[in-house]
This record gives structure tokens, C-alpha cells and sequence, in this order.
């Protein structure tokens, strides 16, 4: 036993008290991982995390992209389906049940997928969010559902509907039931395709496995965020399998727009005017704004 670290230095704090350092919450400072700039969490927040020095776009927690994008951030939430818990009695190093109850308490969320019904520069729309805080953004059984329960909401209120990814890809602990939400999700695309209404992709950092090879690449539009990851594996694994070199910025948004894979490479702080702007194209509101023509909402 170490005499001086274990009794002496306790006691000499609790007779100065108040006058010991104060703890420091980890997250109130952030540090930019492109400049290495430390910067304090509110102010990150209030700029949309969106690092001021470098521009690098952090995470956004899934409410907050709601409140950015929706007026005066008011929308409704669409409940969560209820789905069967851990089907496959999936344990790794703790219980698969253990590690969603945490994650829901973390998340203040159901699952990895939520979504929003209100409007956005006054036309409705719905949005549905991906959280990467939530076991990695997985896809599972719960997450599917969300979607496509919300891809059917859009088809009947006949409005436009916008998916923000990020991902690590299918949910490893629901096994094929994870990776049957690929089809079913696809065929949700569809439903919202048969009746012509916008699918609007927004691909965040990052946007990779089962996800990119399915709902993710099936928009009408791609927008991306700046330097976001996007692609299906990773790229050690593509390196090790072609035995070659990957280019410079490859599977990086700016590297992809260049390649034909996405659309536009937009700000977050541009991110609202964007997709109103692309919803009313799409749903042929401008010209019918412009020129008071009757024209059929989609098509």
C-alpha cells in the first residue's frame, strides 16, 4: 500500500475543500481533429458543430439536426414500431439486451433511426436521422422499420422525404435480420418512387457497409457534408484486396462528387436552404410559384 497516495493526499483534500481543482466535465471541451484547436462545447453547438478554424463537420446529435432543419425546430416526432428484442439471444462481451437498454438511455431513443414530420421553409416534409451514437448508427430490425414507417408517413401525407445517414452498416448482433432491412428498406424507395415524391439522401460521416448498398445510394439526389467517409468497405480492405494504392481523398465526399456518385457537397449551415430548394424543384413548387401555373405536384 502506497501510504502518502492512499491516505495522506485524500486527506489533504477534504480539509482544503473547496479549495481543490474543480473537476472539468469531458465535454466541454472539444478538440478539432484537423487543426487540433480546442474549442468550447456550447460554442461548437451554437456553430451547428461545425468547427470554426478548419470547417470540420462533427458529429450532430440527432435532435439537433431535427431543430436545424425543421422552422423554428417544431415538428412531429413519428413514433417508434415496436420490434422483438434481441430475436437471436446475441452475447459478446455483455448481453446484446444490456447493451440496446444502454444505448437507448445514452440516445434518448429507441434506436438508431429517428424521425420528424413538420416543415421546412414552410413546405412539409419528412425527415428521418440516422444517429452514429447509437451502437455505431446500426442497422437493425428497429431501425428498418423506422424507416420504412416513415417513407409510408411522407407517401400518405404526399410530401418529400429526406434521410440523413451515417452508419457502420448492418447490426452484427441481429445477424440476417440485420441485413434483410436492405431489401425491405429498398422496397420502401420504391413505395415512395410509384408515387412521386422526392427521396432526398443527405450522406454524413461516416455512410458505409450494407447501408451504402442499399436505401443510402437510391435517392433522387445525393447531397453529402464535407469530407465525410462514404463507401462500402473500408479502404485498408479494398488496399489489401486489389494489392494497389488508393488515391488521395478516395471515398471522401469531394472525391465522390467528383466521381459521379454524389450530386452536391453542401455546408451544414447550407443544408436547409439546399433541400427546400431541391424539394421544390422536384415537386415542381418553383415554377408553380413563379408563374401561378397549375402544375401536377409530381412527375
Amino acid at each position: 500500500m502506497n501510504w502518502i497516495k492512499n491516505f495522506v493526499r485524500p486527506k489533504i483534500r477534504s480539509i482544503l475543500g473547496g479549495a481543490t481543482k474543480r473537476e472539468v466535465p469531458e465535454n466541454m471541451w472539444i478538440k478539432d481533429p484537423d487543426s487540433g484547436q480546442m474549442v468550447f462545447y456550447k460554442d461548437l453547438e451554437a456553430n451547428g458543430f461545425v468547427f470554426p478554424g478548419s470547417n470540420h463537420h462533427h458529429r450532430m446529435p440527432a435532435g439537433l439536426r431535427f431543430s436545424s432543419m425543421f422552422d423554428g425546430g417544431v415538428f412531429e416526432k413519428l413514433p417508434a414500431p415496436t420490434v422483438a428484442v434481441d430475436p437471436l439471444k446475441f452475447r459478446a462481451e455483455k448481453k446484446y439486451t444490456d447493451q440496446l437498454r444502454d444505448a437507448k438511455a445514452k440516445a434518448e431513443a429507441e434506436d438508431s433511426v429517428q424521425a420528424g414530420f413538420g416543415k421546412v421553409n414552410d413546405q412539409a416534409m419528412v425527415i428521418a436521422v440516422q444517429d452514429m451514437g447509437f451502437i455505431g448508427g446500426s442497422l437493425g430490425m428497429a431501425a428498418g422499420d423506422a424507416i420504412i414507417a416513415a417513407m409510408r408517413f411522407a407517401v400518405s401525407k404526399r410530401c418529400p422525404f429526406v434521410m440523413f445517414v451515417a452508419s457502420g452498416g448492418a447490426r452484427m448482433q441481429e445477424g440476417i435480420l440485420s441485413l434483410m432491412q436492405l431489401p425491405r428498406t429498398t422496397i420502401a424507395v420504391q413505395e415512395l418512387r410509384a408515387a412521386r415524391l422526392p427521396y432526398i439522401v443527405v450522406l454524413t460521416n461516416p455512410t458505409t457497409g450494407g447501408v451504402t448498398a442499399s436505401y443510402a445510394m437510391l435517392g433522387d439526389v445525393h447531397l453529402a457534408e464535407p469530407n465525410a467517409i462514404i463507401g462500402f468497405a473500408g479502404q485498408r480492405v479494398i488496399e489489401q484486396t486489389i494489392r494497389e494504392k488508393l488515391p488521395q481523398g478516395f471515398q471522401r465526399s469531394e472525391y465522390l462528387k467528383d466521381h459521379g456518385m454524389v450530386d452536391m457537397v453542401v455546408h451544414r449551415h447550407d443544408m436547409k436552404a439546399t433541400v427546400s430548394r431541391i424539394a421544390r424543384l422536384l415537386t415542381k413548387q418553383e415554377h408553380r410559384e413563379m408563374t401561378g401555373a397549375l402544375v401536377p405536384v409530381a412527375g
